[in-house]
């Protein structure tokens, strides 16, 4: 599970990045996995497009996509989301959390 200070940084690195994985009227089916898998395997953090054909809500989709794959949601903005999963060895270092971070406000 991401905390808030990792979703930010996920977010800031995902800003720049453009849709690897669109969805589509056939939905989230079984090549669709395997892509999105093989694709987090290799970048650590994707983002997903929904399309206007796209009957399933942003909401619906990113959590069955991210369930599927055992990633984490990093954000979901518009008709896009980010999905997150580490890699061995990591590619993306996220920042730590501490008790003296947390004790902080923000």
């Amino acid at each position: 599970m991401l905390t808030g200070k990792q979703k930010r940084h996920l977010r800031a690195l995902g800003h720049k990045l453009k849709p690897l994985i669109q969805i589509g009227k056939k939905e989230i089916e079984d090549s669709l996995i395997a892509e999105t898998n093989a694709l987090l395997d290799h970048h650590e953090l994707i983002k997903v497009k929904l399309l206007e054909s796209c009957l399933l809500d942003k909401h619906e989709a990113s959590e069955v996509l991210s369930e599927a794959c055992k990633a984490d949601v990093a954000q979901i903005l518009g008709k896009t989301f980010l999905l997150y999963r580490t890699a061995a060895p990591p590619v993306i270092i996220l920042p730590k959390t501490d008790s003296a971070s947390k004790s902080k406000p923000e």
